[in-house]
């Protein structure tokens, strides 16, 4: 077990070497955050070595993308109990929340460090696997050799197969993002990658056939509609593109693209 755990903490600190430090984002003014996130703040002024009220702080701040402070309240936590394992895992799913990699895998180091936790790793494993980084097949395999069920296995499926996108092998990826999907057959973002890779090798009907399944299983995921217009639109099909567009948008009237893509395509 001692010799795993080192192993882990080598491979994370070797592929963490030589990073720089990304500063966080700016703060969010308190008075014009809800109602509800203000009271917390008050009452973590009156009783502010409860970590149950910061932690909820901390999920409250990471929802309204107001990471600087969430960070500066895990920072308050660690700062009292540096062995937290639970702290450090929580700083780095902020960190890469905000999008400072590096910080997230020094954070996701520093937890395995502490407890070599699974969770802690394939949280690693993902970062490194979009960096193209190879130690990432190498903490998966570590967490596929402890057994510990369908749901770990399709992670690590997952994270291989993104690994093996990202460098280009895209017949092993595809393999990958499959064997995910027969340990968790709702594992949208396996689908979802596959399809990505069908429609970037101009496979565009293979592609639309992956996009309907995820909708066809979850019928609230914008994405999906939304790839499976960029497919309609690809083949010549303009009316089913806009109308998923459509759909897209009502879903989440965030996606940028899709209303772009309506406003190319014109009036239905």
């Amino acid at each position: 077990m001692r010799s795993w755990i080192v192993a882990c903490c080598l491979l994370l600190l070797i592929a963490c070497k030589n990073e720089a430090r990304v500063p966080p984002p700016g703060s969010l003014a308190q008075e014009q955050m809800p109602a509800p996130v203000q009271e917390l703040f008050n009452k973590l002024n009156k009783y502010p070595d409860s970590t149950r009220l910061r932690m909820q702080l901390v999920d409250a701040l990471d929802s309204l993308g107001a990471y600087g402070q969430a960070l500066a309240q895990m920072d308050s936590l660690i700062l009292n109990d540096s062995l937290n394992n639970g702290f450090w895992y929580r700083k780095g799913m902020l960190q890469e929340n905000s999008r400072d990699t590096n910080g997230a895998l020094r954070s996701y180091r520093y937890a395995i460090r502490i407890y070599p936790s699974p969770d802690a790793i394939l949280a690693a494993a993902n970062l490194l696997a979009e960096k193209k980084d190879s130690t990432a097949l190498l903490l998966c395999q570590q967490v596929a050799d402890q057994h510990m069920g369908r749901e770990y296995t399709a992670h690590c499926h997952f994270i291989t197969g993104v690994y093996l996108a990202r460098t280009g092998n895209q017949s092993k990826a595809i393999a990958a993002f499959d064997n995910c999907i027969r340990n968790d057959l709702n594992y949208m973002e396996a689908y979802m990658e596959k399809g990505f890779l069908y429609f970037d090798a101009q496979k565009t009907q293979e592609a639309l056939e992956v996009f309907r399944t995820v909708t066809t299983l979850k019928n609230t995921y914008a994405d999906g509609y939304y790839w499976i217009a960029k497919c309609e639109e690809k083949l010549k099909h303009p009316a089913e593109a806009i109308d998923n567009y459509k759909k897209s948008l009502v879903l989440d009237p965030g996606l940028t693209e899709a209303s772009k893509a309506l406003k190319r395509l014109g009036p239905s």
